[in-house]
């Protein structure tokens, strides 16, 4: 089967696999794996931050950073499509008793315009404004990636109201590969990142949080309250060291096929609107005879999986487990399709 429904289907590679037999472990409660405590280090210094955990998963990330972040009854602003707000089983409501307002942006971004106008006024009729989270890339929005200077103004606008700032960066990676920009400036810009390493990095789990020592201090606490202490950790985190050390470079060639694909899928009448692919996602309209069903069913039968999104659109996400051969089937399929 060549899977496209998620980046989340890769399989560690023999090379990663062979780094989680060779890893130094110990206990990480203790803090005390050393294998745990190397990728924390690399990623602190890889995004210029004082400090990180690594978490079993994003949406554990973020959501320890919310927690942090806010006080009950605060509200969080972010995209109507932001994956905290949509994919995280209401976690901002049940883990932080927060609220979220959400804004309706561009594919999933949204502007420093929109957080002003978010922005609650200092009335006790109203929730605390206490946190503004940007995700990028955009998972709904097709994988798109944030303007540089418009984080740069949101973050600005944050300063000014004493707001925390936190971006999800799932696949922080691909917008890095995609635009060139700075880890290191992400660094500076935000109070909290969490980056995924289940991903397109290809690791079988984890992600990473970042932020200043007190900030993750904060968070560890919290991470064991959300029962994500783990002990011998060190066999997972050893895939993110691998992946640090081997396949940041390589999303440029998932990026290659996903254009590849939408080329191919551009072709035929019955594909309308594609959101822009930028990185390694393609979302698009299906209409005319076809539904987003019947060509997910139709590619099944080809062996090829993708997914449904929505009443009118496919997503399909190209990953490390997709080799050029692949891609170059899946072109063939879908040009013989009427």
């Amino acid at each position: 089967m060549i899977d496209y429904r998620s980046d989340t289907f890769t399989r560690p590679s023999p090379g990663m696999l062979q780094a989680m037999l060779q890893a130094e472990t110990g206990d990480d409660v203790f803090g005390e794996d050393p294998s745990v405590n190397k990728l924390e280090a690399m990623m602190a210094d890889y995004f210029g931050k004082p400090a990180a955990l690594y978490c079993p998963s994003g949406t554990m990330s973020n959501q320890i950073a919310i927690k942090v972040h806010t006080l009950p009854g605060d509200e969080v602003v972010c995209s109507n499509l932001a994956h905290v707000y949509i994919y995280e089983g209401g976690g901002i409501a049940f883990n932080a008793g927060a609220q979220v307002h959400p804004i309706e942006g561009d594919r999933g971004m949204i502007t420093a315009g929109q957080v002003k106008a978010a922005i609650n006024p200092d009335d006790v009729h109203k929730a605390r404004t206490s946190l503004v989270c940007l995700e990028n890339t955009s998972n709904r929005g097709g994988g798109c990636c944030y303007d540089w200077d418009e984080m740069v103004t949101i973050g600005a606008l944050c300063q000014e109201h004493n707001l925390a700032f936190h971006l999800d960066g799932a696949r922080l990676f691909n917008a890095l590969v995609a635009t060139g920009q700075d880890p290191k400036a992400y660094g500076q810009l935000f109070d909290s990142i969490s980056v995924c390493l289940n991903k397109g990095m290809g690791c079988p789990m984890g992600s990473v949080l970042l932020g200043n020592k007190e900030f993750i201090r904060t968070a560890r606490r919290i991470r064991k309250k959300f029962g994500g202490g783990l002990r011998q950790a060190g066999y997972m985190a050893a895939t993110g060291i691998y992946a640090m050390e081997n396949n940041i470079q390589r999303l440029e060639e998932d990026h290659t096929h996903a254009k590849q694909i939408a080329l191919a899928l551009l072709e035929k009448t019955f594909v309308g609107h594609m959101l822009p692919v930028e990185t390694n996602i393609l979302i698009f309209e299906i209409r005319g005879e076809w539904t987003p069903q019947l060509f997910t069913e139709y590619m099944k039968q080809q062996n090829i999986a993708v997914i449904p999104i929505s009443s009118t659109q496919v997503r399909m996400v190209v990953h490390l487990d997709i080799t050029p051969e692949m891609v170059e089937t899946t072109c063939n399929v879908i040009a013989e399709m009427i």
